[in-house]
């Protein structure tokens, strides 16, 4: 599997040295590690692992750290929140951050969790639930036909490009991407700390598709994230859009990652779904150069196995594809 990188993300089910070997074995190339939930100094321990389990392996582990960047996300709790459908809750039960508030009209919907959730906004400070759900700490919100202004790195960003040679990561995956400024200031960044890291521009928003071509220069690979784009574009125009996704990067000769609940299911149960199977064939045999787990890895009851199920139908894939 060469021509072909896989990752899992990393999180509390697989932060032992033993799961993340196997992982290694089974034919993962590398992690990544979302710094929305964390820090690179907080994660010292959990890369350690990495490093040790990537050793036993004889690999050299892709360490890839996903920013907090432009993305709009609730605050921490210590205890889930229920939402249940129909009924009012206030909007500060949400913990929605400060600089989105101005965009809390009445009448306006907002999606939570990669779209898992659907509330409106009501005009008494209160929110109505539209889709139900239980709402952790630090998810992603995301209001459709609004464009909110967010620098493109945050302070916290910035202080973990400062460290990350420290840390062995070699790559990072910019989020919500809405034009080349966004990575042309990224690069900048880099540049300032004298770091030469691979730079994945993730595709999440309208805008993002809009500027497709004008970020090639500017990145060394697109990353298709299909939650929080599915949520931008609607998900019946998903599938579409990956497509052109897909057709784009071929013209350019541009690498590609795809990503987002691949194997969603595994998540909870042993084995994954047909569909499941066959997203994962297609998206490899279309020409992908990168896949990913994200909640399945890192959180999930089943790491070990996902990991053997993406990377074994993985290798059918690339088989095919050689034919």
């Amino acid at each position: 599997m060469k021509k072909l990188k896989i990752y899992g993300t990393l999180g509390p089910a697989c932060q032992k040295a033993e799961v993340l070997e196997n992982m290694f074995r089974t034919g993962m190339s590398g992690v990544r590690l979302n710094l929305s939930h964390t820090t690179l100094s907080q994660s010292k321990e959990i890369l350690g692992q990495v490093f040790q389990a990537a050793q036993r392996c004889k690999i050299q582990p892709e360490i890839l750290i996903d920013m907090i960047g432009p993305e709009i996300r609730t605050g921490k709790r210590e205890r889930a929140l229920i939402l249940e459908k129909g009924k009012s809750y206030f909007l500060s039960q949400l913990r929605f951050p400060d600089f989105v508030k101005p965009y809390c009209i009445p009448g306006q919907h907002v999606l939570v969790d990669d779209g898992k959730m659907e509330i409106e906004i009501l005009d008494n400070g209160q929110v109505q639930v539209l889709r139900e759900g239980i709402l952790e700490s630090r998810k992603t919100v995301f209001f459709p036909g609004v464009q909110i202004d967010c620098p493109a790195l945050t302070e916290q960003d910035v202080e973990n490009l400062r460290v990350a040679k420290d840390y062995g990561v070699t790559g990072i995956m910019q989020p919500f991407v809405r034009g080349p400024r966004d990575l042309a200031h990224v690069k900048k960044v880099l540049d300032s700390f004298g770091l030469s890291l691979k730079v994945l521009a993730k595709i999440e928003n309208q805008a993002g598709i809009d500027h497709l071509e004008s970020l090639f220069p500017y990145c060394d690979e697109i990353v298709i994230a299909r939650g929080d784009l599915g949520s931008s574009i609607g998900l019946c125009q998903l599938p579409r859009i990956q497509r052109r996704i897909e057709a784009a990067c071929h013209k350019h000769h541009k690498p590609y990652m795809v990503v987002t609940e691949m194997l969603d299911s595994m998540q909870r149960q042993p084995t994954p779904t047909r569909a499941e199977v066959n997203d994962i064939y297609d998206a490899v045999i279309r020409g992908a150069s990168s896949i990913m787990l994200t909640g399945e890895t890192a959180k999930g009851k089943y790491p070990e196995e996902a990991m053997r199920y993406f990377c074994t139908i993985a290798k059918t894939a690339l088989e095919d594809r050689r034919i």
